[in-house]
């Protein structure tokens, strides 16, 4: 089990964090989540960001507002994401832009419209595919509610290699998952030839169709251990695109905190408080504001019901970082010997939340986000 982040790339953000510390920081971005619209050509069952209508899932983030976005954050990494990003038609231009800064961007994609526009874009060390895979052929397409998928990511993959693109994968878990199965999967993976997996246990979106598909914190600890138990049985040489310490904080080794500020996210409405994954939270109209006006200490687990069973990578994979940069020693070592797999779960963060009234959500008059009713 490794870690697939290439050297030069992980020697930049490295850098980053060391001038963020050295300035006295204490909050900043490692990725930015850019979501440029809502649309997507599938319906997910596990999806919590389709659930608009019409005219929010057709509109589309200028160029300009995309750039901006990323030079005020002014993080090293930036995960595009959606709906569908390939449906935006300025996407090359929003991609080259960051590229152009010298940032690296993850585009997210199921891979349906991957082959039809991959001339669009130009292979480039900044630049990866981050392929949406849940899973073998038969999971996969059950997971986003539609055959032939999982085919048609494969047939991008395969075309994204030849043209000398970088590519990883991005996998979500879900309630109910054949642990060998999984590590079935992450071997297919990696006999794929992708460069590394990102994944992270599925939350529960409050809009999302399906509620029973979301692992609770607990389960998802034990399937990870069983995962990873497997794979060391088989000698499985699986790489992930995450810290050593979070694979370790999945297995239930590490009691972690979110850090929502390492990972902020900027759509169609504004920058979106406190994280991607909690849609009625409110918005700023600017970073600072984000920054400076969200009540960070009302988020996380054990100070807000919403995040209780909340394990995703966009919240622990900035403190797994934190924690690697403040104890190399400990990050090299599970690196080295790979996360325990028996033994006593790391004690859960305590609950220090009382029941509060929902927050006051400023989102301007003209762009209040509708849902169906």
């Amino acid at each position: 089990m490794g870690m697939a982040i290439p050297i030069k790339q992980a020697a930049m953000v490295g850098n980053y964090i060391f001038q963020q510390k050295l300035k006295g920081n204490k909050r900043y971005p490692l990725v930015l989540m850019l979501e440029p619209l809502f649309q997507c050509n599938l319906a997910c069952a596990g999806c919590g960001k389709i659930d608009y209508e019409k005219d929010i899932l057709q509109r589309r983030m200028p160029v300009d507002a995309a750039l901006k976005a990323v030079d005020d954050c002014g993080a090293p990494v930036i995960s595009i994401a959606g709906g569908e990003p390939l449906i935006h038609k300025e996407l090359p231009q929003i991609v080259g832009g960051i590229v152009e800064r010298r940032k690296y961007v993850y585009l997210c994609t199921n891979a349906i419209l991957l082959q039809k526009r991959m001339d669009d874009y130009e292979p480039s060390p900044y630049l990866t595919f981050s392929i949406h895979l849940d899973g073998k052929r038969e999971r996969h397409d059950e997971s986003v509610c539609q055959e032939g998928v999982f085919d048609k990511a494969v047939a991008a993959i395969e075309q994204a290699h030849q043209r000398g693109f970088r590519v990883t994968a991005n996998c979500t878990l879900f309630n109910g998952e054949d642990p060998h199965e999984v590590a079935d999967f992450f071997d297919e993976a990696m006999q794929l030839g992708l460069e590394g997996v990102t994944v992270s246990p599925g939350y529960s979106y409050q809009h999302a169709p399906r509620q029973d598909v979301f692992l609770e914190r607990r389960n998802s600890k034990e399937l990870f251990r069983e995962v990873f138990r497997i794979g060391r049985e088989r000698g499985s040489k699986w790489e992930f695109n995450q810290s050593s310490l979070f694979l370790d904080f999945l297995a239930g080794n590490q009691t972690y905190t979110c850090t929502p500020w390492s990972n902020p996210t900027y759509n169609i409405f504004g920058w979106q408080k406190p994280c991607y994954l909690l849609v009625d939270e409110g918005y700023a109209e600017t970073y600072q504001e984000l920054m400076e006006t969200t009540n960070w200490d009302d988020y996380g687990t054990g100070k807000n019901p919403k995040c209780d069973n909340c394990m995703a990578h966009c919240g622990y994979e900035g403190t797994a970082v934190d924690d690697t940069f403040a104890r190399p020693w400990k990050a090299l070592q599970v690196a080295v010997r790979g996360p325990r797999l028996d033994g006593p779960m790391a004690p859960e963060v305590p609950i220090t939340y009382t029941r509060r009234p929902p927050p006051q959500v400023n989102i301007p008059a003209d762009n209040i986000p509708r849902r169906p009713s």
